[in-house]
């Protein structure tokens, strides 16, 4: 059950972040997932950790994460088929 509540967690983040700068993030449902456990590392390591958490993931660390992967990830596929909403 908790397997189930990280990936659920980590959708939301990764979909959350998509949505905060303007972008699809690729790969549907599994992209959320990995942009947010991409995004919860990533924001752990540059702001440590604090804020709520929920589903082991520090919210607000995760949801900083994932923006700055994916605007790494869309800098480094400019150009690609990623469309713009």
């Amino acid at each position: 059950m908790y397997l189930l509540w990280v990936l659920i967690v980590g959708g939301v983040i990764g979909w959350l972040s998509g949505n905060l700068i303007g972008r699809d993030v690729p790969g549907g449902v599994i992209g959320n997932i990995i942009a947010g456990f991409i995004g919860a590392w990533l924001g752990t390591e540059i702001l440590g950790v604090w804020g709520p958490v929920i589903g082991g993931f520090h919210i607000f660390p995760a949801i900083f994460g994932a923006i700055v992967a994916l605007l790494i990830f869309f800098a480094i596929a400019r150009g690609g088929t990623f469309r713009r909403r």
